[in-house]
């Protein structure tokens, strides 16, 4: 998560990691970091997105998995449906996730028993990987001068300012965010 202040606030918005902010960051991290942690650990592929899945007998075929490890249960389910690429309509994801979510129960996949909180950890583990990609998709920009990926900053500053509204400890990386919108657009960037 930390190519978000350095990529992101840093060198696309020109903004200094001040304490207040940086205090911001570091409770946001910690409560997304121990929600993690707390999930049951599997095998994962992280980068389980539809761009690379294809259509093949017996199952999909799953392209770009040598990023594959051992994490939190949700995480590739929040990677398909909370893509870099592609947005579903949001009252088409909970029916999604408590289909994902009966199904692993009926298959002994260990899993929060209670579906809220499930899918309150596949959102939390969603958020992570949006911060992260923020900075990372800037890093590929500035770096690789490969512009294309900023065109999707907006999706994920969206995902991340709904989920960080929903949830009372993470308002205030929701108010952060905010005031990032107003900074960049008095730079000229938008999200």
């Amino acid at each position: 998560m930390e190519l978000m202040p350095e990529w992101f606030l840093g060198r696309h918005l020109g903004r200094e990691v001040d304490d207040n902010t940086r205090s911001i960051l570091d409770r946001t991290f910690a409560l997304l970091i121990a929600s993690a942690r707390a999930q049951p650990q599997l095998f994962m592929l992280r980068d389980f997105m539809p761009r690379n899945l294809m259509i093949a007998e017996p199952n999909p075929g799953v392209l770009n998995f040598q990023d594959a490890v051992y994490g939190p249960i949700t995480y590739d389910v929040a990677s398909l449906l909370r893509d870099a690429f592609l947005g579903w309509d949001e009252e088409f994801e909970p029916d999604c996730i408590a289909y994902y979510w009966e199904r692993a129960k009926k298959a002994g996949l260990p899993g929060d028993p209670n579906f809220g909180e499930f899918y309150r950890q596949l959102e939390w583990i969603g958020l992570q990987r949006h911060i992260k990609v923020l900075g990372l998709f800037c890093r590929i920009n500035y770096r690789d001068r490969k512009p294309h990926y900023m065109n999707d900053l907006p999706r994920f500053i969206g995902y991340a300012r709904k989920v960080a509204k929903r949830y009372a400890p993470l308002r205030p990386f929701a108010k952060l965010l905010d005031e990032l919108e107003g900074r960049a657009n008095e730079v000229g960037y938008t999200f």
